[in-house]
């Protein structure tokens, strides 16, 4: 090829750079993740974390399956495969039309909602076998179908009190429900699985700074460390060379003072006192 050919073709395009690693977190209905999200976009600016609304009854699926990196879900999980960290436990509601005569009182038993029908959705996120109340003939797939049945007067509705707020309608209310299990919110990721960005990721979601040992990657751990020793290294051979304040050094003045005393002085260490002319 000629110069003027070169010259005349088109420049190669220049190589783009390889997109950065996502981390990608699920989240159940009724968990607001956004706190966690805002912090890990300050410290790791260069790391998008996707998000991931999943229902309940699919998020330990989706983990296994690669779909997330972790998730906030309610326990229990399948502890052989997912790891889990418990986070909070949530208040327990019944959910009921405004005019039912349980929406006068601030707080409610189980006996007190004994007579009515008690709705059990197949999602249902409270770990027992039966509800309290009377059973419906059927069960509702899921719970903002139930909701829909709370709203046409067909029965009540216990569910973590993040539920009752997430599917709130103007003719519903609820109140605080005693005696019934409660549900507990926990950060799970599969357990062989647990990379730096998970590591990076529990630490921020358990409240630690961002100086902290845990809950950072690798190489900023080393470095802190290096840089530690190294301080560490330099203050102590500073304070070695560093004389103490108070204690002059003994030099060959320091002998001649101790050790002198002039001609009279010599005279009586011999035994000969000194004539006088």
């Amino acid at each position: 090829m000629t110069g003027s050919d070169a010259s005349s073709s088109p420049s190669a395009p220049a190589p783009s750079a390889p997109p950065a690693a996502s981390f990608r977190v699920a989240y159940v209905p009724g968990v607001t993740p956004s706190k966690w999200v805002r912090i890990w976009q300050e410290r790791l600016p260069d790391v998008p974390l996707e998000l991931v609304q999943v229902e309940a009854a699919d998020a330990e699926g989706l983990l296994r399956e690669g779909g997330a990196d972790a998730a906030f879900l309610r326990l229990p999980v399948d502890r052989t495969e997912l790891s889990a960290i418990p986070l909070y436990t949530e208040t327990t509601v019944v959910v009921v039309p405004k005019d039912h005569l349980v929406a006068a009182a601030d707080e409610v038993t189980v006996e007190d909602i004994a007579d009515d029908i008690v709705l059990h959705p197949l999602d249902d996120t409270l770990d027992w076998a039966t509800p309290p109340g009377r059973p419906a003939i059927e069960r509702p797939a899921t719970t903002a179908d139930a909701i829909e049945l709370v709203a046409a007067g067909i029965g009540l509705l216990i569910v973590p009190q993040s539920l009752a707020r997430l599917y709130h309608r103007k003719d519903l209310t609820y109140r605080t429900l005693t005696g019934t299990p409660q549900s507990q919110v926990a950060l799970s990721w599969p357990e062989d699985a647990t990379t730096d960005l998970v590591e990076d990721f529990i630490g921020i979601v358990r409240g630690r700074t961002v100086n902290s040992s845990r809950g950072r990657r690798p190489d900023e751990r080393t470095a802190k460390t290096a840089k530690d020793a190294k301080t560490a290294k330099t203050g102590k051979a500073g304070r070695s060379e560093k004389p103490k304040q108070g204690n002059k050094p003994q030099g060959s003045g320091a002998r001649r003072r101790t050790g002198g005393g002039g001609a009279a002085a010599r005279s009586r260490r011999s035994g000969n006192p000194r004539r006088r002319s």
